[in-house]
């Protein structure tokens, strides 16, 4: 895993680099979250789609939900990049959707429109 910071708008960005899943609990993305805020300070942060296990993105394991929902309760902004359209389900592409429009989760096709999703541009 490699952790790299950036800045726009005036919002400090932790952008996380990893060949392999780092997000494959609720505990992984705990550990995940804690680590960036020690390290970096960062309460938003970038990761790409390949740094999540694939029942992230399989609604019906509720793995989703429960591990968004701790990056809602610890303050913490989520930016997830990647092609999503290989994914099927109806229901994960109204999630990516409804994520989209709210103000703490966010799917997008790459690393540069996550960092605009969280620095407001």
């Amino acid at each position: 895993m490699h952790i790299e910071t950036t800045q726009k708008n005036g919002t400090k960005i932790a952008v996380i680099k990893s060949d392999t899943p780092l997000i494959t609990d609720v505990q992984s993305a705990l550990d995940l979250m804690m680590t960036v805020k020690y390290e970096t300070g960062c309460s938003n942060i970038v990761i790409s789609k390949e740094a999540i296990t694939e029942d992230f993105f399989n609604l019906r394991t509720r793995l989703a939900g429960e591990i968004l929902q701790k990056f809602i309760n610890y303050d913490v902004r989520l930016a997830i990049y990647g092609d999503f359209s290989i994914y099927t389900s109806k229901a994960l592409k109204d999630f990516i959707y409804e994520s989209n429009h709210g103000k703490n989760i966010y799917f997008q096709p790459d690393v540069a429109l996550a960092i605009d999703k969280l620095s407001g541009c």
